[in-house]
């Protein structure tokens, strides 16, 4: 058999394929649009190639979706790729979606999925999506699943105006900003086995610069009691490395999500938690200025198992946010609300490793923001409820520092890059339990307080 036989086979099987599993090729349509029109419903095959659109594609009826290798390049950076609404039972897999040069700074997401029940995303690859919302995007949306995607150049320079909180900040200023996944009141989700990576916007000086990123751009009139003086009088913040790898948000709604086996590489933060019943297993965190936080109510997170390497700031951070509050009975025409507290949490066989490493080093060294593996907080705002009843056990801290590296050519031992191993903030949360965990001292010392069993 000749290798022209092989080759033609090869495409008659592929095309057989791709029929058999979505019934029609959109490439028996004048365009994606006009092959979904045709057939409500129904899942689509997207054969090789590249299919250049300038308005969403929409998917909006149950047991619908696109599947197959085609590379969809979205030229308007108004829009998203793909938005999927009110929906049940769609597929979305083995696409490209990407943006071209000089369009890939966008307003909107690449996938965007509202509203939908059982939704599956997997094996995309959504490469060059710039945007200050997200890669893909989940919004109210109720067992589904993201997973096995790639996610490559997700961040964008911003502004964060945060003037409207007139109590911690009343602000804005240029960052980096933008998230890989995104999941907004969504219940029942999976997220995992998917490589969340940036190189196009990394926290170097030289980026810094570029952008005058930190500049406050915009303030209030006087400084609100919760923001630094010397923040406010040299009009610069340090946190203008924003966004998420990972973000699971909306507290008091969103709920059981499974964040599990994820890559993720050159994050600001890795993974970002404001939701109860979540487990973060199995991930790889490589160079962020925060491994993993919980917060804003955050209950019954199961942290577990992960690999947080070249983390700059905070490995794993608990604290209770401005959305944490005690139970609150109805008044002035406002309903009751009930308790949305932080702790009854686990984290457990973690390994954090070569703490003050990462790229963002430089932006906290100058100031002491008790960099550690560990951080536990009490509550933010005055008055407000405590984080409680948290287990720490199994996990490790590993300092290099004792190992001798090259250093000018010499073997040199390096002190540690962190505080502490772990940081209790007073007064501290209730019924903290420590067992069994290998905590390298860091500058000065394993923990600020008393760490008791």
């Amino acid at each position: 058999m000749t290798r022209v036989t092989i080759a033609v086979l090869c495409c008659v099987l592929t095309i057989s394929l791709g029929h058999a599993a979505g019934g029609v090729s959109v490439a028996d349509y004048r365009s994606i649009k006009d092959a979904i029109a045709a057939n409500p419903g129904r899942t689509l095959y997207v054969p090789p190639g590249d299919y250049t659109i300038s308005e969403q594609i929409r998917l909006n009826t149950d047991n619908s979706g696109l599947v197959g290798p085609g590379r969809i390049i979205q030229t308007n950076p108004d829009v998203p790729i793909i938005q999927i609404e009110r929906a049940a039972n769609v597929q979305v897999r083995d696409l490209t979606l990407t943006r071209p040069e000089g369009k890939m700074d966008t307003k909107a997401e690449g996938l965007l999925a509202l509203n939908c029940t059982n939704l599956v995303v997997a094996n995309l690859q959504v490469i060059d999506n710039r945007t200050r919302s997200a890669a893909i995007a989940l919004r109210e949306c109720v067992s589904c699943d993201v997973r096995d995607c790639f996610i490559h150049n997700y961040m964008t320079i911003s502004v964060d105006d945060r003037t409207g909180n007139k109590e911690l900040y009343g602000y804005a200023f240029n960052c980096i900003d933008g998230s890989g996944i995104s999941l907004g009141a969504c219940r029942q989700a999976m997220v995992r086995g998917n490589r969340i990576i940036e190189t196009h916007l990394l926290p170097t000086r030289e980026v810094q610069k570029q952008y005058d990123l930190g500049r406050v751009i915009k303030r209030i009139a006087e400084k609100p009691p919760g923001t630094r003086e010397e923040n406010w009088k040299a009009e610069y913040v340090e946190n203008w490395h924003q966004g998420s790898a990972i973000v699971v948000t909306s507290p008091e709604v969103a709920d059981h999500t499974q964040i599990i086996g994820n890559s993720i590489e050159n994050a600001a933060q890795g993974i970002d938690i404001h939701a109860d019943h979540v487990i973060v297993a199995q991930n790889i965190v490589n160079n962020a200025f925060i491994g993993m936080k919980a917060m804003h109510g955050s209950r019954q997170v199961l942290v577990l198992g992960n690999q947080f390497c070249r983390i700059d700031l905070w490995g794993v951070l608990l604290t209770p946010g401005s959305a944490s509050h005690l139970a609150v009975p109805a008044q002035d025409g406002r309903p009751a609300r009930v308790t949305n507290l932080d702790g009854g949490s686990i984290i457990a066989h973690n390994i954090f490793s070569d703490l003050g490493y990462g790229n963002a080093y430089w932006i906290w060294g100058a100031v002491d923001h008790s960099r550690c593996a560990i951080l536990l907080e009490s509550a933010r705002t005055p008055g407000g409820p405590k984080l409680r009843d948290v287990v720490i056990e199994g996990n490790v801290v590993y300092d290099p520092g004792p190992d001798e590296v090259l250093v000018d050519g010499k073997p040199t031992k390096l002190p540690p890059r962190y505080k502490y191993a772990v940081i209790v903030t007073p007064p501290g949360p209730e019924g903290l339990h420590f067992a069994n965990n290998i905590l390298a001292p860091g500058a000065d010392g394993v923990c600020n307080v008393e760490m008791t069993p």
